[in-house]
């Protein structure tokens, strides 16, 4: 069993993005996916429904029930903002909104829009009507909030709501299994925030609620969908499999991770690893991406990994970077840091457009040429949680270790890192990844002292080289461990830290018990899985590229292309060129067919 290491996430708002690949997209982002986001709650009446349950304005709900977590998403994201540039415009608009958000919460705390306007008689009835989700992503928003700007509005709001809860569910009240986790994850956050240890302890009750028998309302009736549709078929330490609706399970799993790491009881540490090994052994595409049924939005059997009807919904690859971050952080290994850049570079930035105003909800590893993002969806969960995902991932490049720093991931920047013994320590990093592999840091302790720095050597990377203040270390002068080389020295000011990890085109062949995939290859270089488009490829129609994996294949750099992209080259069986780019970047030019998976040269041998 791994060590139970407890580390800490260093917060986004220490880190300051500066290179060539994170920061243009960060501002577009600001500038233009979030602006877009909230001009579409406006437009589709998501705002508005919060100035009628305030009673300011007039009318019945419009839309979903769950539509009020867009607007918690979208300000949540707005804050993040915020916190690395103060925008009096922009706050003053997530004020007004804010302000229509207190107006409608009742007197005993309770918030749900569609309850309050609808079917007020009809509160707590149905769990899957997602009155905990929405306040979870509540909750979430507030604690952002209020550390973007120190205002207490929207977090007097959340704690009254968690109040709510905790007056009305718990231990000798009623019990209570929501339909699609979130609450979970949110209350531990809102105890991080507040010191109040209620709140953790309530996100641990909803958790044991599970496979009980206690749950009821529109999913436990539903018989090709049942309690395992929202992980309510075992209790959460018994658990073995994946199961269910994808984005549900995985914040059902970054809950349970967040528990262990607040509460320090190992008790769902067995059924963590099991089911982490289930999910990405057997049920995880290779751009990160999980979930291929449409029908319920999740995960079916094992190996069951299609490529053009594939669901993989934009969330669930925001969500298994969420609980994959949370892994690492509780067991201190660069496996789980892994996944987080698998899901960071392909499965959930494939998600947004260039541009930032058009989304993919589905996100198919083949397409003959039909499937393209859109502005907004009737169900715009995805877009929304891009909006708070992407501003926040400086938050998983560094981790403080029990003595030192873990360096998650690689974006250039500054970092201003104070040890859990004092010490503040500033690391510039320098590099053109994921273009390329060559990293460089500059530490800068505040007082020299003898600490251990661990660069994650990630999966991918089959050979690498590292200089310390220009001496190139020997493998047994750099100890490994966990897929950390693990640098544990005496730092002062100005050492510089030289990492080289090679990052060839390299040939990805899936696990013989993946039907689709059998005699087809995929590429990968580095961090980016790449496909074929038509765009690229114009002689050829869907699925009749035969690569050569044998042939040697070039990496090209295009800044003229997609924003600035390399593009591998490589020939056909019949020796004609071919040519591959990232996944991410996909749909962004005219429509024309992709594929991830292609086909490869026959070999006779194995069909004698």
């Amino acid at each position: 069993m791994q060590t139970l290491e407890r580390w800490q996430g260093v917060p986004f708002t220490k880190v300051e993005l500066n290179d060539a690949f994170w920061k243009p997209r960060l501002a577009n982002v600001r500038k233009v996916t979030q602006q877009s986001c909230l001009q579409q709650c406006e437009s589709t009446g998501r705002i508005a429904n919060f100035a009628k349950a305030a009673g300011m304005a007039e009318g019945g709900h419009k839309g979903m029930y769950y539509d009020d977590s867009d607007v918690y998403k979208v300000l949540e994201g707005a804050a993040y903002s915020l916190m690395t540039g103060r925008d009096p415009e922009l706050e003053a608009e997530i004020d007004r909104i804010i302000g229509l958000i207190a107006g409608a919460q009742e007197a005993d705390g309770y918030l749900s829009t569609y309850y309050t306007l609808e079917k007020p008689e009809e509160k707590w009835s149905d769990m899957e009507k997602h009155e905990m989700y929405n306040g979870g992503h509540l909750i979430e928003a507030a604690v952002a909030y209020y550390e973007a700007t120190g205002k207490r509005t929207l977090l007097d709001v959340a704690c009254r709501l968690a109040d709510h809860y905790d007056r009305t569910f718990g231990p000798g009240k009623r019990h209570w299994v929501e339909g699609h986790e979130e609450i979970e994850l949110a209350l531990v956050k809102l105890y991080r925030a507040t010191g109040e240890e209620r709140y953790w302890r309530l996100a641990l009750w909803l958790l044991e609620e599970r496979g009980h028998g206690r749950g009821s309302g529109a999913i436990w009736d539903k018989a090709e969908w049942g309690p395992a549709y929202c992980q309510d078929d075992v209790p959460v330490r018994d658990i073995k499999e994946v199961k269910g609706h994808a984005v549900r399970a995985m914040y059902l799993y970054t809950a349970m991770a967040d528990t262990v790491n607040v509460s320090g009881d190992p008790a769902y540490i067995d059924a963590l690893h099991r089911v982490w090994a289930h999910t990405v052994e057997r049920n995880m595409y290779v751009t990160g991406g999980i979930g291929p049924s449409k029908e319920n939005e999740g995960f079916t059997h094992d190996y069951d990994l299609p490529n053009e009807s594939a669901y993989c919904e934009t969330c669930a690859a925001i969500a298994m970077a969420f609980w994959n971050q949370r892994m690492n952080l509780l067991f201190g290994h660069a496996k789980y840091a892994d996944v987080v850049e698998l899901c960071m570079y392909n499965g959930a930035l494939a998600g947004i457009s260039l541009s930032g105003d058009r989304f993919f909800y589905v996100n198919p590893l083949a397409s003959r040429g039909e499937h393209h993002r859109v502005e907004w969806f009737h169900t715009s969960c995805c877009p929304t949680n891009l909006v708070r995902f992407l501003p926040s991932v400086g938050g998983y490049q560094y981790a403080l270790t029990e003595k030192g720093v873990a360096v998650n991931q690689y974006m250039g920047g500054e970092a201003a890192i104070a040890l859990r013994g004092g010490n503040r320590v500033g690391i510039r990093m320098e590099t053109g990844y994921p273009r390329d592999g060559a990293i460089r840091l500059d530490v800068r302790p505040e007082r020299e002292e003898a600490f251990p720095v661990l660069l994650r050597i990630p999966g991918w990377c089959r050979s690498y080289k590292v200089t310390v203040n220009g001496e190139e270390l020997a493998v047994s002068q750099a100890a490994t461990k966990d897929g950390y080389l693990v640098l544990d020295r005496h730092w002062r000011a100005g050492d510089r830290i030289e990492l080289v990890l090679d990052m060839p085109v390299q040939v990805v062949r899936s696990h013989p018990n993946v039907a689709e995939n059998v005699g087809h290859v995929a590429l990968q270089r580095g961090p980016l899985v790449y496909c074929a488009e038509q765009a690229d490829n114009p002689g050829l129609a869907f699925d009749e590229l035969r690569l050569d994996p044998d042939q040697p294949f070039a990496a090209v750099r295009r800044d003229d292309l997609l924003g600035g992209v390399t593009v591998i080259t490589g020939r056909a069986v019949g020796g004609e060129a071919c040519a591959f780019v990232p996944y991410y970047a996909w749909d962004n030019r005219e429509p024309g067919f992709m594929q991830v998976w292609v086909k490869e040269k026959r070999d006779e041998r194995l069909y004698r």
